[in-house]
Parts: C-alpha cells; sequence; structure tokens
C-alpha cells in the first residue's frame, strides 16, 4: 500500500476545497501592547457609561469598594483585591443585574502625613511647622490633600490597566468636602447618642509617631525584652471594716498583731514572705498598682534552703519565703540560681486567702510615693504556663490590668485605696512626675523608655538597677517574642495610659441590653461569610475587644468635631452642628483649624471660655467605616447595604470591623450582607515578599512582560482564600494554560469563518454533538453557582480542561475531518458547526468577567457587528441539552477510546506508523454490554482511524492493554487500501468515482457539490 494519494492530473487543488479554518485571530496574543488599546477603544466608546445604560432597569448588585491608601504604586496585593473585585462585578453585570462599581480611597491619616514629614521636611533638614498656628496647620494639610490627590491620580491609571472597569471619573474620597462633612456627621451621632465618651486608657502609643494607633495599625514582629522576677514583700492582711485610708494607724496595728501570730500559723507565715512576679516589661513597674491571681491555680509557700554561697551570690537568700505557682516553682527558683534541691514548699496557699492579703511596691523603700498599699486581685488572665503565676499589674500599661484595677475599683475604694490611675509616661516616652525617682525629679532628669527613633531608651536599666539596690530583684534575663509594631514606622510601640475619646462597647444605650457590642454580633450572625471561618475571626474580636478609641494626636484627617467642657462632657448642640456641616461641605474639614473656628461654630448661644474645642483627629478607620454613609447612601446609582464587602483577611480587625461598628451604631446592623476574604501574595517557596530578598513580583512588570490577562488568570485559577505563591514558575504555568485555551479560541474562530448559520434539530444531531451539548449543560451550572459562589478556581478549572482536554484533544480532533471535508449539506457537517457556534459563544461569555481583554478580542472577531462582549448577557445553557444516559454510555466508550489511543501512540513511537490514519487496529473487548456499545458506534471516527474492527475471542498475549481499563485490548493493524488525496483517510473506495479518482466517494461527493455550486477551483 502506497503511503501517499496517487498523483493524478485532475485539475483541482483539494487543498482549496476544504473548510480549513480562516481568522486574523493571532496565535501570538501580544497582550502587553493590545491590552491598553483595548482599554483606549472602552473609553473612547464610553464603554462605562453603556454599561450603566444597558443595565437602568435591573436590579442592583453592589459590591462596595475597600478603600485603598493613596500613598505609592500598587503592589500584587492590590493586583489580587481590585482583579477579584472585578471579577465579580462583570459577572453580575453579565447575569442580568446592574453591578456598578465605584472605586475609593482613603485619603487621610498616618500615612499619608507620614510621607509628608519624611520628603518635605525631614529629608530636607527642615523643621515640621508648628501645628498649633491655624495657618501652619491648614497649610500642611493642603500638602497631605495636594499628596493624596497625585497618587489617587496614579493608582486609578494602575487598576483601569489591570482591566479593571468601574465609574474611575467619579470615585469617592474620604478627603472629599462633602465625605469629611459626612464622616464628622457620623461622630457626632455617637455624640448626640451618648455613645462618644472622653476617658483614659491604655493604649497603643507610638513615639516615633506620636499618636494612638489601633490594633488594625499594628503588626506583630520578633523583639527582644528585658524579663525580670521581682519581689512584692507582703504587708499585712484587710481586716474586715479596716479602712486603709481612714485609720491608717489601725491597720497598722492589725499588722503588728497578725505578724505577732508567728511565722509558723496559718496566717502569719505569709507576712515575712515576698509574693514573686515576672515580667517583659520592666519600666512598667513604677505603674504598678496590684498583683494578680488565679483561683484556677494551685500556689504555694516556699522557702530557700540552700546555704548562702559567696562564691555563687544570688538574689535569693537561705529562708526567704516565697509566694508562687506550683506549677512554675522550680523554674523560678531555678532563673533565681537557687541550686537543685535548694527549697522545700512549706503549704497551700488557697485562693481565698490570697484574696486578702496587701503588699508593699518593690519601690516603697525607694523613696516617696511609692508607699501605697498594692492589693492581690482575682484575674482571668492569669494563668501557670510562664512566669510565676502571678501578674504584676500596672493598669496604666496593659489592657488586661486596666480591668483588672477597674472591676475591682468600687471593692478598693471601700478599702480606702486610690483607685486613679496614673500617667507615668509621656508622648514621647518620657517618664513623668508620676514615676517617683524615675521623672523630672530624677538624678539626670527622666528615663526614657522609647526615643523618637524607636529605639530602647535607658528606662529598664534604671528600673532593674533600683530594684537591686533596695533588694527586691529575684531574677533577670532576656527573651525574643512577638512584639507590636506600628505597620508604617516598623517600631515597637508602648501601652501608656492617655486621655483619649473612646466609643462605648457595653453600656446599654438603646435599651434591654442593647450595646454596641451586642448589635456587632447579632450583625454578624446575619452576615454571610466566605470563607465561613471570617465570622468566627471576627466575632472573636467584637466579642473581646475593648471600647473603640477613636481619637489620634495628628493632623491629616477629620477632627473630631465637637466641644468638652471642664469634665469631658460633649457639648450636644443641633444647631451648632449643623453649622459645622454646613461649613465641612464648602470648605472641607481645613475650617475646623482655621483662626476664629471655636467662635464661628459655637455662635451667640454659649460662652467660648466654657467650652474646648477637641483638635483631635479621627481615626481613619473611622472615616473608612463610615464610607457606607457618603457613599452608598448618598449615590442615587448604588444601594444601601451593599451586597459584598471584599477585602484581605486582615480586614476582620481593619475595614470590616469599623464599617461594623460604624454602622451598628448608628443604624443597628451591618453596612454589608456578605464579606468575603483573600489572603495574601507570597513567593514561590511560600515566604512574604521583600525587597531585600529579592523576590517582590510587581503587577506592573507582569503586566508589561505577558499582560493584565495572565495576571488574571492566575488570580482567578488560584486558591485565594489561603495565602497564594506566585513567581516566574507560576507565572510561566499560567502562560502556558493561557496559550493552549487561546488556541481553542482560535480554532473555533477559524472553523466559524465558514458557518452559514444553518440549524439542525436537537434529535436530529449525532451523538458526539449531543454530548457535547449535554457537558455545556453541566459547565453553565459549574459557571453559574462558581459565580454565585465566588468559587473562581473551580470555574476557570472546569473550562480550561474542557477547552484543552474534551474539545481540543477529543471533540475537535474527531470532527476535524467532518468539519474540513464533509459536503455543504452534510447534516453532520452542520451539526458540528452548530455545536462550535454554541461553544464559542458560551465559553467566551463565561470567560469574559476573567479575562476581559482576550475574550473581548475574540468575540469582536466572530460578532464584528457587536459593541462589547462586556454588553452581552453571559449564555445559558439548554436544560434540554442534558442527557445524563447518553452521558453515562460515552464515559465508556472513551475508556476503551483511551486504550486504543494508547495503542497508536507505541505504534507511532516505533515509528511503525506516522499518523492514526494509517491505522486500522484490532479491539477486544471482554464485556457483552460494552462491545455492542463499541459495536454500534463508528468506532474508527471516535479513535480516528482509517478502520476499526472488533476481534473475536480473547486478545492474543502481545495486545496493548491500560491496567485501569481492565476487559479491553487493541491489536494494531495498518489500514489496507488506497490514501483519499483530500481527506488523506485510508479506505477501499478511493477511485470509486471516475469523475474524481484519487479521492474517496464521501469526498468525490462533497466535490461535486462544492462544483454545482461553482466553488471548486482548480
Amino acid at each position: 500500500m502506497n503511503d501517499k494519494p496517487a498523483k493524478l492530473d485532475t485539475g483541482v487543488d483539494y487543498s482549496k476545497t476544504l473548510y480549513l479554518p480562516e481568522t486574523e485571530f493571532p496565535m501570538r496574543a501580544g497582550l502587553p501592547k493590545q491590552e491598553p488599546e483595548w482599554l483606549k477603544r472602552w473609553d473612547d466608546m464610553r464603554l462605562y457609561d453603556q454599561l450603566r445604560a444597558a443595565a437602568k432597569d435591573r436590579p442592583r448588585y453592589v459590591l462596595h469598594d475597600g478603600p485603598p491608601y493613596a500613598n505609592g504604586h500598587l503592589h500584587i496585593g492590590h493586583a489580587l483585591n481590585k482583579i477579584l473585585k472585578d471579577v465579580i462585578n462583570r459577572s453580575f453585570q453579565m447575569r442580568g443585574y446592574d453591578a456598578n462599581y465605584v472605586p475609593g480611597w482613603d485619603c487621610h491619616g498616618l500615612p499619608i502625613e507620614w510621607k509628608i514629614e519624611e520628603e518635605n521636611y525631614r529629608s530636607k533638614g527642615k523643621p515640621k511647622p508648628d501645628l498649633k498656628d491655624s495657618a501652619a496647620m491648614v497649610a500642611f494639610r493642603q500638602e497631605c490633600r495636594a499628596y493624596a490627590e497625585h497618587w489617587v491620580g496614579v493608582q486609578s491609571a494602575e487598576f483601569r490597566r489591570l482591566g479593571v472597569e468601574g465609574d474611575f471619573a467619579n470615585p469617592y474620597l474620604t478627603m472629599a468636602y462633602d465625605a469629611e462633612s459626612v464622616i464628622a456627621g457620623e461622630l457626632m451621632k455617637f455624640a448626640m447618642s451618648g455613645q462618644l465618651y472622653r476617658g483614659s486608657k491604655p493604649v497603643m502609643w507610638s513615639v516615633v509617631e506620636k499618636t494612638a494607633l489601633a490594633e488594625a495599625e499594628v503588626e506583630y514582629d520578633d523583639y527582644e525584652s528585658d524579663t525580670i522576677w521581682v519581689k512584692f514583700p507582703v504587708l499585712g492582711r484587710f481586716e474586715p471594716g479596716v479602712s486603709l485610708g481612714e485609720d491608717r494607724e489601725a491597720f497598722r496595728d492589725a499588722v503588728r498583731k497578725q505578724n505577732a501570730e508567728g511565722r509558723d500559723g496559718p496566717i502569719g507565715d505569709l507576712f515575712s514572705a515576698c509574693v514573686v512576679i515576672w515580667t517583659t516589661t520592666p519600666w512598667t513597674i513604677p505603674g504598678n498598682r496590684a498583683v494578680s491571681y488565679s483561683d484556677r491555680v494551685s500556689y504555694g509557700l516556699y522557702e530557700v534552703t540552700a546555704p548562702n554561697d559567696p562564691d555563687k551570690p544570688r538574689w535569693a537568700m537561705k529562708g526567704e519565703r516565697l509566694l508562687v505557682a506550683d506549677k512554675l516553682a522550680a523554674d523560678v527558683f531555678d532563673k533565681a540560681r537557687v541550686p537543685e534541691g535548694g527549697f522545700r514548699r512549706l503549704r497551700d496557699v488557697p485562693a481565698a486567702e490570697l484574696a486578702a492579703l496587701i503588699c508593699m511596691h518593690p519601690f516603697r523603700q525607694f523613696g516617696g510615693g511609692y508607699d501605697f498599699p498594692v492589693p492581690l486581685l482575682a484575674g482571668e488572665h492569669v494563668t501557670d504556663e510562664a512566669g510565676t503565676g502571678f501578674v504584676h499589674t500596672a493598669p496604666s500599661h496593659g489592657r488586661e490590668d486596666f480591668d483588672v484595677w477597674t472591676a475591682n475599683r468600687r471593692e478598693l475604694e471601700a478599702r480606702g485605696i486610690d483607685t486613679a490611675i496614673p500617667f507615668p509616661v509621656d508622648d514621647d516616652g518620657y517618664y513623668t512626675v508620676d514615676a517617683p525617682g524615675f521623672g523630672p525629679d530624677a538624678e539626670g532628669g527622666p528615663a526614657r523608655v522609647i526615643d523618637d527613633k524607636g529605639k530602647k531608651g535607658d528606662a529598664n536599666a534604671r528600673v532593674m538597677s533600683e530594684l537591686i539596690t533596695v533588694g527586691e530583684l529575684l531574677a533577670r534575663g532576656r527573651m525574643k517574642h512577638q512584639y507590636p509594631h506600628s505597620w508604617r514606622s516598623k517600631k515597637p510601640v508602648i501601652f501608656r495610659n492617655t486621655p483619649q475619646w473612646f466609643v462605648h462597647m457595653d453600656k446599654d444605650l438603646y435599651g434591654e441590653g442593647d450595646t454596641l457590642r451586642t448589635r456587632a454580633l447579632n450583625a454578624i450572625d446575619a452576615t454571610r461569610f466566605v470563607p465561613a471561618a471570617g465570622r468566627n475571626r471576627i466575632g472573636g474580636m467584637i466579642a473581646d475587644r475593648p471600647d473603640w478609641v477613636l481619637s489620634r494626636q495628628r493632623a491629616w484627617g477629620v477632627p473630631i468635631a465637637v466641644f468638652a467642657n471642664a469634665d469631658g462632657e460633649v457639648l450636644k448642640d443641633e444647631a451648632v452642628n449643623e453649622r459645622i456641616l454646613a461649613a465641612f461641605a464648602q470648605e472641607g474639614a481645613d475650617a475646623w483649624f482655621a483662626a476664629g473656628a471655636k467662635e464661628r461654630f459655637l455662635g451667640n448661644r454659649h460662652d467660648a471660655a466654657e467650652w474646648t474645642q477637641v483638635k483631635d483627629i479621627l481615626d481613619v478607620w473611622f472615616d473608612s467605616g463610615s464610607t457606607h454613609a457618603f457613599c452608598l447612601e448618598k449615590r442615587p446609582d448604588l444601594k444601601w447595604p451593599a451586597d459584598l464587602y471584599l477585602e484581605g483577611s486582615d480586614q476582620h480587625r481593619g475595614w470590616f470591623h469599623s464599617s461594623l461598628l460604624e454602622s451598628c451604631g448608628t443604624r443597628g446592623r451591618a453596612p454589608y450582607d456578605a464579606v468575603l476574604t483573600h489572603g495574601f501574595v507570597m513567593d514561590e517557596e511560600g515566604r512574604k515578599m521583600s525587597k531585600s530578598l529579592g523576590n517582590v513580583v510587581t503587577p506592573q512588570e507582569v503586566m508589561q512582560q505577558s499582560g493584565a490577562d495572565i495576571l488574571r488568570l492566575w488570580v482567578v485559577s488560584s486558591d485565594y482564600s489561603e495565602d497564594l505563591r506566585l513567581g516566574k514558575t507560576i507565572l510561566q504555568t499560567n502562560i502556558d494554560s493561557y496559550r493552549k485555551l487561546r488556541n481553542t479560541v482560535r480554532w473555533m474562530l477559524g472553523t466559524l469563518a465558514h458557518d452559514t448559520g444553518e440549524t439542525v434539530p436537537l434529535d436530529e444531531m449525532p451523538e458526539l454533538e449531543r454530548l457535547m451539548l449535554h457537558r455545556l449543560a453541566e459547565l453553565g451550572k459549574v459557571v453559574e453557582k462558581g459565580y454565585d459562589d465566588f468559587d473562581f478556581k473551580r470555574i476557570s478549572r472546569a473550562l480550561l480542561d474542557f477547552a484543552v482536554v474534551e474539545l481540543s484533544a477529543f471533540y475537535f480532533d474527531i470532527r476535524k475531518d467532518a468539519l474540513y471535508c464533509d459536503a455543504p449539506s452534510s447534516r453532520r457537517r452542520l451539526a458540528a458547526m452548530q455545536l462550535v457556534r454554541e461553544l464559542f459563544d458560551h465559553l467566551v461569555t463565561w470567560l469574559a468577567p476573567m479575562l476581559p481583554f482576550t475574550m473581548e478580542e475574540a468575540w469582536l472577531e466572530r460578532h464584528k457587528e457587536s459593541r462589547s462582549v462586556h454588553l452581552e448577557a453571559m449564555r445559558k445553557a439548554d436544560p434540554a441539552w442534558e442527557d445524563a444516559e447518553l452521558a453515562a454510555k460515552w464515559q465508556k466508550l472513551r475508556r476503551v477510546r483511551r486504550v486504543v489511543t494508547g495503542a497508536l501512540e507505541e505504534e507511532r513511537r516505533a515509528k511503525r506508523i506516522g499518523s492514526s490514519l494509517e491505522a486500522a487496529p484490532v479491539v477486544f473487548v471482554e464485556d457483552a454490554e460494552l462491545r455492542a456499545l463499541v459495536a454500534e458506534a463508528d468506532f474508527a471516527e471516535i479513535a480516528i482511524t482509517s478502520g476499526l474492527t472488533l476481534g473475536e475471542g480473547a486478545a492474543p498475549e502481545g495486545a496493548f492493554r491500560l491496567p485501569d481499563v481492565p476487559g479491553v485490548a487493541v491489536m494494531p493493524a495498518r489500514a489496507e487500501g488506497r490514501k483519499c488525496a483530500r481527506s488523506w483517510r485510508i479506505t477501499d473506495d478511493v477511485g470509486s468515482d471516475p469523475e474524481f479518482p484519487d479521492v474517496s466517494a464521501r469526498d468525490a461527493g462533497a466535490l461535486r457539490e462544492l462544483k454545482a455550486a461553482g466553488r471548486l477551483a482548480a
């Protein structure tokens, strides 16, 4: 048999008689060059306006944009975030909604102010302006505004380059005058309802940035701390009815009486003992006011028995008695350098006994100012996991310390103890007069906890030195641990008591226990979280969080625009509020800082001397938490509440959190119905991206080298609910996947160049076409559910596999012969063309939200009369296409096909055949039912061979088999006959038509039709 068709002089160029693909859709995408041209086209045609007009009467779907800071170029996390939002908006728009996207920017706050100070002042050696001067304050704020305005423009262009569609001509900005007015108005709602109050609590304070920080503004990093074990000598036991404040001499008599009972009694033996605490913040010792214990911990009274050794000095001397948790006793004595076996346990010390004790402050002997009693207080935060089982309690320097102290305030005051919380550290990290001996009165000046560069001061060293001097230091050391740092300056923060403005979390302002906390927790229960774990995360934060601190001691932002009297009470006057808000709307929040603002806003009804104008700035999280008020509620093209908020998982403590509290405090519910979170982008090895490691991937470089659609394909094919990875290898994988998908689309476009639009009824279609329609119907459900569930990975994986495996490597491979070679009237060819038409329209509209540039190019290549694929409705599969029985049948046939193609592949590798059309294998099928299915199918067409026969009996020993397809075997064989000069099939009917002697009968019939239509080219 001849491998090549005989060269007969028929005068016909058969290649011109084939319906080969024809398209101008290029194989090479050239995305970096083409995508900006598509953006220009969309701008020129005002695509955004056309989308709004097309969706005018549809139900709205609103994804409210979480505002990024306007202070630098976009990073890869921004790209991930904005691409996810764009995919969601486009998918809902194409599925029958009005999905208007309004981008927004957070323009206030420390990030921008910090940049202005750095770029305009510190780097130039210029002093920062005196912001107490009205003119200087307003001028400085204008610098911040101009800086933010510049970066809004830059970031807007960068978001657009990612393919993000939205109202970029009219974004929302927190620094817009109307926005500043609304933000101030939202704060006034809290003030007028009694939720806002001025108080003093320990807050995280950045000495470097000179402001209080919220939890959302800190990150935890390694930090080496000094650690100390400190002795608090037991002073006595509280006697019922004896007040320390009223009769200190009576109290001292009671102590003497108890001491006289002797060391071995059930009480007296404690009065020569010391309670031992452990802390990683020695500098907080001057602020100590109590020691906390737990009634869940077992405590004991221990005595040092090891002789004192002058050659091995230690701070725990023989005969000393110490109170510590039993579980930690061995570790405490080891740290105190007491040799093993050098101590003994004397007895249990129950919680009831601890509750009655008071101690001396370790600096009581140091000098004046520390002669107050130090009570023992039960605390839920105390454990015996580390330290001593007792916790040094400084209500000025820790939230739990503050909570324990204030929870016991009434009882402590009844005992005559002064419960005022001191202010031991100032804004600059120096000790104040509330830290006697270490503050301004100290020799050499005040000690400093941390300096304005974020470096440790001398406070720890001086405190430890004095503890040694007074003999109350039991041990010391150093340890590395996670410690809060400002996420902007990257420097450690401190906890310090400062006067701030707060919103009550637990004050019953609404009746029947309806507090801000309960409202927020109820709102969380009513919200859909994707992934579901987000509910527990934000719920735990809301359940445990302290009162909401709103004030910042900075310059750039919306002020806490209220007036307060000497007692901290807020002026509640709607007329004053209206004047303030009107001025903000016309002039911006700068009006608050202008000369004469106090008198202007108070008017004639209030004496300016009685009221203080609050100059603190609102926390920027309050700004962004109010975006729903000045964007969703104010814009007629949006709605409140939003259908969805979408940000990174860190926003459970950030934007999701502040928006929830702001809205619940003013409206009683969350401003969103659903919350979607994504992870962070790491490098390919799972490491955090950093310039020092050289592993940073920027969206700009990816788009410049590969295009935005490649970046978008990476996003939608990743599990964004977890941290994502990105690098060269991962990008290349996505480039390869994109290329395969593009080639599938390109082949369909080329094939559809010959489409006449004729249709074949479903019941007249071949089984293969009906099978693929069934698969389209199945995929339609995957796509619909995937977009509803925001499960883009499932959609992209399903569509890519379908395009590459089921279409290119299966259906198209089989049907190329019919599509290229069948006669124009062939029902098989017409049905196949009709299917390709459906495949194209469905796949392109399904993928358009994910790959908007590529699918726009493909759609307009096919539908030249169309304006844009993004103005099209996402195609829905016809339920009538579903045929589970047919699919089950073809699943079995495809298993047999795998064995045949496996056998042919071996023949090709051995160079016994060139193409599968040279083969006519013999297939052995043991199962009778499966054999019947193969027999009734045109299996040679399915296997793309020129012939195929079913073997009788058992397969020969050397037949090809696949382990996972038992009972099927294949014996390769070459096809018999002549090779058709047009289709290259080897058949025994080549030459049966004398008019076309070198082609098969099928091809001769096709040529005759073409000739009759005048389309046969010589």
